[in-house]
C-alpha cells in the first residue's frame, strides 16, 4: 500500500512542484493581507499559511485543497482581539475552535454545510467583503494607523482596526483627510495591475498564468518604492506604512518569533463564545471550499468532509499553539494549485515549505513591501464576494432568496458575524416553510369535481392551509382526494380528514380518498 501511494506521488511530482511555487507565490502576499485586515501580527499570518502546507495537507482527504488564513474569518478575529484585549488570549480561542472541529469531525459534523442557505451564505460572504473594503481604504490611502504588525506580544493597539464595523465609516471619512500620495499611488497601479491581469486578454499568455497579478502588484509596490526613496522622498512609504517582519539570522531566533498562547484566559468566558464561532464558520468555509475545489478537479475526486473537520481542527490546534491564525480551507489558493496543474497534496506541501524558507532567507525583501500594496489585493477580495452582480442576481431570483440575502447582509454590518448568521437563517426557514407550505397541497375543479392532492410529506404545519382548502370545496359536488405522493402523513392531518368523512354528507359531498388505508 506504501509502494502504491510513493508511485502514485512520484508520477505527479513533475506537475505539483511548479503548481506549489505558483501557490506559494498567490499564499504569500495574502497570508500577510489577511493577517493585517484581522488585527493581527503579520508573522502570524504567516505560521497559518506553513501549517496550512505542511501539515494539513498530509491529514486531509482532499489532493487539491489549500488551507490558510481565510478572509472570511478577518472580522471574527478583529472583533475578537480587540474584545480580549490580547492577541495571545485569542490564540486560546483558536485552539479550543480546533478541538470543537476535531469533535465535529468525529461526530461526523460535515453534513451541517448542507443546512445552511445559500442565499444566507452568499450574504455572509458579501458582508465580509464590504467590510474588508471599508477597512482596507484608509490603509491604501496611507491613513497614519498606528498600528505595530511587527509586536509579536499584541494587547489590542487602539486604531481605525480595531472599532466595530458600524463605526468603521467614521474613520473610513476621517482617513480622506490625511492621504499620502505615495501610498495612494501605489494601491491605485496595484489594483489596475490586479485587474487588468485577470482579463481574458492577458489570461491568453503563459507568463502571465504563471505569475498571479497579487505578486506583480507586490513587486510593483516594492520597485516603487526603492525608486521613490532614492529620486523622490517625498512620494516614499516608511515606517508603519510597511511591512514589518523580525529579522532573523539562525534557527533559534526565527523558532522564537512563535508565540504561545496565554490559558490563563480560560478563565474568561468570551473565550468560549469566540472559540464555537470560530469553530463553526470556520468549517462552514471549509466545506463549502472542499464542495467548490470537488467540483473543478479534473479528475471529479470527492474528498470526505468529515475527515477534513478532523484535519482542519488539528491544523488549528497547531496554529493556535504557536502563534498563528485560524486555517481554514481556502477557494483562491486551491483554485490557482488546480490552474496551475497540481495533481496531489504535494503541490500544497511544497508551498507551505516555501512560506518557511521566505520568512527565514527573505525576510528584508518581504519588509519592503508597503502595506497599500496588501490593502489593494484585500480591496480586490472584498469587491470579488460583494459584487453589484450578486446582489442584481439574487434580486432576480426572487423575495425567497434576496430577502435572507439582504438581511443577512444588514444584520452582519450592524450586529456581528455570527448574530447575522442566525437572524438570516432565520429568515431564509421562514421561506422555506413558507414555500413547503403552499406548495404541499394543491386543489383543482373541473366540473363541479375537486381533486385535492398532496404532493409531499404532511405535517401539522399544514393544517390551516387544509382546512382553508375543504372549506372551497362547494356543496353538492365530489372531491378526490390523492394521497399517493405522500410517504408520512401527520395525525394531526389524518385527524382532519377523519373529521371531513363526518361532515361531507350534511353538505351533499362525495369524498373518495386514494393512498390513505385507513
Amino acid at each position: 500500500m506504501i509502494h502504491k501511494h510513493l508511485n502514485f506521488y512520484a508520477q505527479h511530482i513533475k506537475q505539483d512542484i511548479p503548481a506549489g511555487i505558483v501557490v506559494f507565490l498567490v499564499a504569500l502576499p495574502l497570508c500577510l493581507g489577511v493577517a493585517m485586515a484581522s488585527g493581527a501580527p503579520l508573522f502570524a499570518g504567516l505560521i497559518a499559511g506553513m501549517i496550512g502546507g505542511l501539515v494539513i495537507s498530509w491529514t486531509s482527504g482532499s489532493q487539491l485543497s489549500v488551507s490558510g488564513p481565510a478572509a472570511g474569518l478577518t472580522v471574527i478575529v478583529l472583533n475578537a482581539i480587540e474584545q480580549l484585549g490580547s492577541y495571545a488570549g485569542f490564540l486560546v480561542a483558536v485552539v479550543l475552535a480546533g478541538i470543537l472541529q476535531l469533535i465535529f469531525g468525529y461526530l461526523r459534523g460535515g453534513i451541517i454545510g448542507a443546512f445552511f442557505p445559500s442565499a444566507v451564505i452568499k450574504g455572509m460572504l458579501a458582508a465580509i467583503g464590504i467590510i474588508l473594503i471599508m477597512k482596507q481604504i484608509p490603509y491604501a490611502v496611507g491613513y497614519n494607523v498606528n498600528f505595530e504588525v511587527n509586536d509579536v506580544s499584541f494587547e489590542g493597539n487602539e486604531s481605525y482596526m480595531m472599532e466595530a464595523a458600524t463605526s468603521s465609516l467614521q474613520e473610513l471619512v476621517t482617513s480622506f483627510s490625511a492621504i499620502s500620495i505615495g501610498s495612494t499611488l501605489i494601491a491605485g497601479v496595484a489594483l489596475l495591475i490586479i485587474m487588468i491581469w485577470e482579463t481574458s486578454f492577458m489570461k491568453r499568455f503563459a507568463l502571465v498564468r504563471l505569475f498571479p497579478g497579487a505578486l506583480i502588484a507586490v513587486m510593483w509596490g516594492i520597485g516603487f518604492n526603492i525608486l521613490a526613496l532614492d529620486l523622490f522622498p517625498e512620494f516614499a512609504v516608511t515606517g508603519e506604512q510597511v511591512v514589518t517582519l523580525p529579522i532573523t539570522t539562525d534557527i533559534n531566533e526565527f523558532i522564537q518569533l512563535f508565540a504561545l498562547p496565554d490559558f490563563s484566559f480560560l478563565s474568561n468566558p468570551n473565550i468560549y463564545f469566540i472559540a464555537l464561532t470560530l469553530a463553526i464558520i470556520a468549517s462552514l468555509e471549509t466545506l463549502l471550499s472542499l464542495e467548490a475545489v470537488d467540483k473543478i478537479d479534473p479528475l471529479k475526486r470527492i474528498a470526505p468532509t468529515n475527515r477534513e473537520l478532523k484535519a482542519q481542527g488539528l491544523g488549528n490546534i497547531i496554529s493556535g499553539m504557536i502563534g498563528g491564525l485560524p486555517i481554514t480551507s481556502v477557494i483562491v489558493r486551491s483554485a490557482a494549485n488546480i490552474n496551475a496543474g497540481g495533481q496531489t497534496r504535494i503541490a500544497s506541501f511544497v508551498h507551505g515549505l516555501l512560506l518557511v524558507l521566505s520568512v527565514m532567507y527573505m525576510t528584508t525583501l518581504l519588509n519592503l513591501i508597503p502595506l497599500a500594496c496588501l490593502a489593494a489585493i484585500l480591496l480586490q477580495t472584498g469587491y470579488k464576494l460583494a459584487k453589484p452582480k450578486l446582489f442584481i442576481d439574487l434580486y432576480k431570483q426572487g423575495w425567497g432568496q434576496f430577502l435572507p440575502f439582504i438581511i443577512t447582509v444588514i444584520a452582519i454590518l450592524i450586529t456581528d458575524l455570527l448574530q447575522g448568521i442566525i437572524i438570516g437563517i432565520a429568515v431564509g426557514l421562514y421561506f422555506v416553510i413558507r414555500a413547503n407550505y403552499h406548495a404541499s397541497i394543491s386543489l383543482k375543479e373541473e366540473d363541479n369535481h375537486f381533486t385535492l392532492t398532496l404532493h409531499k410529506d404532511i405535517s401539522f404545519l399544514n393544517k390551516a392551509l387544509l382546512r382553508k382548502m375543504l372549506l372551497q370545496i362547494t356543496e353538492n359536488s365530489t372531491v378526490t382526494i390523492d394521497a399517493r405522493q405522500a410517504q408520512f402523513i401527520d395525525h394531526d392531518i389524518r385527524e382532519i380528514f377523519q373529521d371531513y368523512l363526518t361532515t361531507a354528507p350534511d353538505d351533499n359531498i362525495t369524498v373518495e380518498i386514494i393512498g390513505l388505508d385507513d
